[in-house]
């Protein structure tokens, strides 16, 4: 099974860049990276829900998600920072500076997130290798920019 989120991991991964460079044709054609993120937020939400109703995913009740942290819905915000900051950069820096920056910013966040189990992740201190790791990505953005 482990191979399994591997492979979905990297199937995740190989899709990372093409949903800008999608999302950056469609700003183009709406003449809007908001509007453009708007659009493939609605489009996946629709595509979502299909699905869910499909599959008979059942729905959580009122009090379940009146109970939730008010934290838990900025989720979705995230997201269309994310999908719309991607519609504006991959044109402006390219697929490949663009994806190893946010690659490194996922993993400097990471790291605090890992070391302090924020946010439900288990407990794995900063170490030195760890440390050694992003460096070594910051070497490579520095690389991926300058040639």
């Amino acid at each position: 099974m482990e191979y399994l989120y591997i492979l979905l991991a990297l199937f995740a991964g190989i899709l990372m860049p093409v949903q800008p460079g999608i999302n950056a044709q469609l700003s183009s054609l709406v003449k809007n990276p908001l509007l453009a993120s708007a659009i493939s937020f609605a489009f996946g939400t629709i595509v979502l829900l299909i699905y869910c109703l499909l599959a008979r995913v059942p729905w959580p009740s009122w009090s379940t998600i009146a109970s939730a942290p008010w934290w838990i819905w900025i989720g979705g915000v995230l997201g269309a920072f994310f999908v719309t900051s991607t519609i504006i950069l991959a044109p402006k820096i390219g697929a490949v500076t663009m994806l190893a920056l946010l690659v490194l910013g996922q993993m400097v966040a990471s790291l605090v997130l890992d070391h302090f189990g924020w946010l439900g992740y288990p407990l794995h201190p900063i170490s030195f290798w760890r440390i050694v790791g992003v460096i070594f990505l910051v070497i490579g953005v520095f690389l991926v920019q300058r040639f």
